[in-house]
């Protein structure tokens, strides 16, 4: 649906085919800036608009995190004159997202949660939901684009955020809402203070999506006992100990008990069975080769096996190909390529779906 400007109205509304829209849309709203203008943005173009605050799963021992969130939701929606709905959704976030992320540590692969979170959780039963309770569509405030029923990166390259996007299908695209992904940070920061949102100046969440800052090691050792084993270099000379090869992670540096004086030493290989773990230097975590499983497209597949990749969230687009069995050969030496990490391939700016690196 396109998306034009009305010069008879103020500069920052916009309406869609140059009609108010009068369709309820459900917002996911977690008490940041982002999801806060989203909602302001919405309601400015006419829409309906119903806030959700999601309720996450929050860790024993943890500072809990989301009720302050959810206080900064309430204000936010008293200000734009909006309700606020309040789903529960803990026990899903516990089973969905959490136990997928402890699993993933034990079997020695490094997952990602927040694309988890979002393919399970927003754009899952958030989405089930709020289309059930009648929502025309959801948004949400990541930073991201849709145009025909293909996904985009946004305005803002530094912000983008379809890195943790590419498990979306045609079914959340056609009903989905990124009303911030036409914006840099600066404008949404800008605009929120224009709309007089109490979260103009409130700080960019950190850590987990769900849970927030987090010591995972610490977290994992509460669900994963410890096991020392031993480190060694590739040539299997022996160099230190550790407390579980599943607490790390390929490319990690700090952490490890290696007295040597030699190095710097990062993880290169882990044997989880044998609670083994091999280190090297800066050129051993160079790799053109890897290989791609539960590969997904937003679109119909692409007829040229060259395509663009990333590896991991902010780093730049490389060029690979992809063959049918899902094996990547990369142009250029990649860093630290790390099994569990999604895999996400690009066309210029459109997103054309992912995998999960073997």
């Amino acid at each position: 649906m396109k998306t034009v400007y009305v010069a008879t109205r103020n500069k920052n509304q916009r309406f869609l085919n140059g009609q108010v829209s009068s369709k309820t849309v459900y917002v996911a709203m977690s008490g940041g800036v982002d999801s806060s203008v989203a909602a302001a943005l919405l309601k400015k173009q006419g829409f309906n608009v119903v806030g959700v605050f999601m309720k996450p799963w929050q860790p024993k021992g943890i500072k809990c995190l989301w009720q302050k969130d959810r206080e900064d939701a309430m204000r936010v929606a008293a200000v734009l004159n909006i309700p606020l709905l309040t789903w529960d959704f803990s026990k899903e976030y516990e089973r969905t997202v959490t136990r997928y992320m402890i699993e993933s540590y034990r079997k020695g692969i490094t997952p990602n949660p927040d694309v988890m979170c979002n393919k399970e959780i927003k754009f899952g039963l958030f989405f089930k939901k709020a289309t059930q309770a009648g929502a025309s569509f959801i948004a949400t405030g990541h930073y991201a684009r849709t145009k025909n029923g293909k996904l985009y990166t946004a305005k803002d390259t530094n912000k983008d955020q379809t890195y943790f996007l590419w498990t979306l299908t045609q079914k959340e695209l056609k009903k989905t809402l990124f009303p911030v992904g036409d914006y840099t940070k600066p404008e949404i920061r800008k605009l929120a203070k224009k709309f007089r949102l109490p979260t103009f100046d409130k700080k960019d969440s950190q850590g987990i999506c769900f849970i927030g800052p987090l010591d995972m090691k610490s977290f994992l050792k509460t669900h994963i006992k410890s096991k020392t084993g031993k480190i060694f270099d590739l040539n299997g000379r022996k160099l230190g100990t550790h407390d579980g090869a599943c607490y790390y992670t390929i490319g990690q540096r700090h952490g490890l008990n290696i007295t040597l004086g030699e190095g710097p030493y990062y993880v290169i290989e882990k044997d989880i069975k044998k609670n083994k773990i091999y280190v090297g230097g800066e050129k051993d975590l160079q790799s053109r080769a890897a290989r791609v499983i539960d590969i997904q497209w937003v679109n119909e597949k692409p007829t040229s096996n060259k395509i663009g990749i990333k590896i991991r969230y902010r780093t730049p687009v490389q060029m690979a190909t992809l063959n049918k069995k899902g094996e990547l050969r990369f142009s250029k030496f990649q860093r630290a390529i790390t099994p569990g990490q999604s895999a996400v391939f690009y066309k210029s700016s459109q997103v054309l779906g992912g995998g999960i690196i073997a």
